[in-house]
């Protein structure tokens, strides 16, 4: 039976304002990324989430960003290689202290917003991430967006890595994420949001909005939890990924 995980974004509120449904989510995801408080997310916010994480068997990762509660973290700041290694490095410590405070582990890192899109394309930006990662913690897995630099610049940092394709983000023909101002960017429909993982994870490939394949592994699935059908669309996906045959798992269940 093959194995696929299932991960989200979660953790995005800020004091008393949510983003998203973390409980629903969590709920059917087998791997988080939560936000570290500096695109969202605060102390209350992250500990919770590790907590109920723990308690429904769901690894945990630090969704690392750029210091933009104003953007969301989705604006370019131009900071240097240096600066976002220790920006990467300060949030990966905050979200392992929490971690430990909840009694769970902290598995991976995942770039979030703006500085995964320059990690993306940009291998000096990729390589500072990885570095930092690597520097807190070798045994992080970095889950990163598949076919980009981040992918190349773990394994040269002798990280384990985990390629991810996006449920619910159209790509180009080049393999990059459709940015998020263009129209189809988003794709907001549970039922074509599972067709499309489904021919994906059996091609083994990228699909682009022109239907073009682009090869590649594929370890995880995610799901954006900050939009309106998060949670319709998992559900949708996981219940289709179950039918097909696919047992739902963390992927650092495989580096355990």
């Amino acid at each position: 039976m093959p194995t696929i995980d299932l991960n989200a974004d979660l953790g995005e509120g800020f004091g008393a304002w949510r983003m998203g449904d973390d409980d629903a989510m969590l709920g059917l995801v087998t791997s988080a990324n939560v936000a570290c408080g500096f695109h969202a997310g605060d102390p209350d916010i992250m500990a919770r989430c590790f907590a109920l994480a723990r308690e429904r068997g769901v690894a945990i990762g630090a969704h690392v960003s750029f210091p933009d509660l104003a953007g969301f973290g989705r604006r370019r700041i131009p900071y240097s290689p240096a600066e976002i290694e220790r920006l990467v490095a300060y949030q990966i410590g905050a979200a392992q202290a929490l971690a430990d405070y909840c009694g769970h582990r902290l598995t991976h890192v995942k770039c979030h917003g703006a500085l995964a899109n320059i990690a993306e394309s940009e291998a000096e930006i990729a390589r500072a991430v990885a570095r930092a990662t690597r520097a807190v913690d070798r045994d992080l897995i970095l889950l990163a967006i598949a076919r980009s630099a981040q992918v190349l610049a773990a394994e040269e940092a002798g990280l384990a890595v985990a390629r991810e394709a996006f449920a619910d983000r159209a790509y180009t023909d080049e393999g990059r994420l459709t940015p998020r101002g263009l129209p189809g960017a988003v794709i907001e429909d549970a039922e074509r949001a599972a067709e499309r993982v489904l021919a994906m994870l059996e091609a083994q490939a990228l699909i682009s909005e022109s239907g073009a394949l682009l090869p590649t592994p594929i370890d995880s699935i995610c799901v954006h939890g900050d939009t309106p059908h998060a949670v319709a669309v998992t559900r949708r996906l996981r219940g289709a990924l179950e039918r097909a045959g696919f047992r739902l798992a963390s992927f650092t269940a495989a580096e355990a």
